[in-house]
């Protein structure tokens, strides 16, 4: 019955709102409780967990998305009490690469100095499956996310520090998702997270790296067949 089942928090990736998850949701096989998170507040991921603790029951799932799977992981960690179980979706243990901190941190004073309108047609396109970089209303949906979301979050987003994250044990049901054509976090990248957490990882096929945007259905599919598995 869905009121004993536990909340799923579904925690979105880098300058990307709520709206990431409106087909999953829609799609979704089974009754749940979903709660969409934020990242538009704070300037650091522990800000940003408090915030979206504060709003949040006491038991919950968490399912973060690319940035949203660090806040996932860091929000476990702070309240392992309270975190039943954890969905990571193309996302990393790994820090930015120095050449790549740069180029967000001159774009974010670039966005702070003129008019934000959300990330680069070029970037967008680098993060999607080659069939699906021609499809522009795609694009610029992605684009209207972060342009609502404002130059002021993307300049936080883009300096966040993602180090102070540990790896203490979490012993709570894990499941790990990669996409087949990933080119911003590569497989080897999401083994190793799998791999700290004990688990295997499963790829969403057909897929860049905006899972929930690209394989919704697939995404859906998976992790209800997952949660019914372990008991969540």
């Amino acid at each position: 019955m869905l009121h004993q089942q536990l909340p799923v928090v579904l925690i979105p990736g880098f300058m990307l709102d709520e709206t990431l998850w409106d087909e999953f949701i829609r799609v979704y096989p089974d009754e749940r409780c979903f709660i969409r998170a934020s990242l538009a507040r704070g300037h650091n991921i522990a800000e940003m967990t408090r915030y979206i603790v504060s709003g949040l029951p006491h038991r919950f799932i968490l399912a973060g998305f690319s940035l949203g799977g660090y806040v996932a992981r860091a929000i476990a960690e702070a309240y392992p009490e309270r975190t039943a179980g954890m969905v990571l979706i193309a996302t990393s243990m790994r820090e930015d690469p120095p050449e790549q901190r740069k180029l967000l941190d001159a774009a974010s004073r670039i966005a702070l100095s003129r008019d934000f309108n959300g990330i680069s047609p070029g970037a967008i396109k680098r993060s999607l499956h080659p069939l699906r970089q021609g499809d522009t209303l795609l694009i610029q949906r992605i684009r209207e996310m972060g342009k609502r979301m404002g130059s002021g979050v993307f300049r936080a987003q883009a300096l966040l520090d993602r180090n102070n994250i540990t790896t203490r044990p979490f012993t709570r049901p894990v499941k790990v998702f990669a996409a087949d054509e990933d080119r911003l976090r590569s497989y080897e990248e999401v083994t190793e997270l799998a791999h700290c957490f004990g688990t295997d990882v499963e790829i969403i096929e057909e897929s860049g790296h905006l899972v929930p945007l690209e394989q919704p259905s697939q995404l859906a599919r998976s992790i209800s067949d997952w949660l019914d598995s372990v008991g969540l």
